[in-house]
């Protein structure tokens, strides 16, 4: 499971809805309980399959209580004239019910060194460097909690940039033209996810910072890459949308975001 610890210094909330607002490209909202909020793993699905549907040239996606999510802005260069006109969708989270700051771990200044640590059989390298905000994500599956732990039975450790996709050449075509690789990526390396991290600069203190997701994925859904360093979750030609959330759901359970100052 999570490991408790003393904090150290631990960001404020808007800091995190801002953090949240870039890893997902939504302008993200704190909300009261009793209202129509994102869980986490909604978080994680919307964040995914928004991805996904960038890389499939679509232009819209559909999600159950947000309605319509509209991703010309991502497909708009940042710095392209028409790319700050287009409106951010609003979506909204419970704080209390989203984030569980008993496990927020600061691994800011942690050095692991040769040290070896490994989640379900394989290594995880631990964000040393980033600071770790934990997502409430305990008792929430019908599975239990296992996924989520140390032993053999937990899934390993995956880290998710928000740039991560075929752009790097990942994906690629095959004989007869059909897409190999088509799905969610992630990678086990967070080196690897700090090339793809989304950066920001936050209202409450300036500064600037690189916001990453870590997650558990499931290996048995899980594929390795022609890269040794990236995973993907792969979604089949055809699949309707129900069947690619499912997917993704089955796949990838987030419980940690991750910032990390630019200096």
């Amino acid at each position: 499971m999570f490991s408790r610890f003393l904090t150290l210094t631990m960001p404020n909330v808007n800091l995190i809805l801002e953090a949240l607002s870039a890893v997902s490209g939504c302008k993200v909202e704190s909300t009261t309980a009793g209202t129509l909020s994102l869980t986490p793993q909604d978080f994680v699905n919307v964040v995914a399959l928004k991805e996904f549907y960038v890389q499939e040239g679509l232009l819209e996606l559909e999600y159950p209580s947000l309605g319509t999510l509209s991703l010309k802005g991502a497909l708009a260069l940042p710095d392209a004239p028409s790319a700050a006109s287009i409106p951010q969708t609003t979506v909204s989270v419970n704080v209390k019910e989203f984030l569980d700051s008993r496990y927020d771990y600061d691994f800011t200044n942690v050095k692991d060194g040769e040290a070896v640590f490994t989640r379900g059989k394989e290594q995880y390298v631990r964000p040393c460097g980033w600071n770790r905000i934990a997502l409430k994500v305990l008792n929430k599956y019908r599975d239990g909690d296992g996924w989520l732990g140390t032993g053999d039975e937990a899934w390993p450790v995956s880290y998710h940039g928000p740039a991560m996709d075929g752009s790097q050449g990942i994906i690629r075509k095959d004989g007869d033209g059909a897409t190999v690789g088509r799905g969610v990526y992630s990678t086990p390396d967070i080196n690897v996810a700090e090339k793809f991290s989304k950066r920001f600069t936050s209202k409450v203190d300036n500064k600037t910072y690189k916001v990453v997701l870590q997650n558990r994925i499931n290996p048995q859904k899980r594929q390795q890459c022609r890269r040794e360093s990236y995973w993907l979750v792969y979604v089949p030609e055809g699949s309707s949308p129900v069947q690619e959330r499912a997917i993704v759901e089955n796949s990838i359970r987030p419980y940690g975001l991750l910032l990390k100052e630019v200096l």
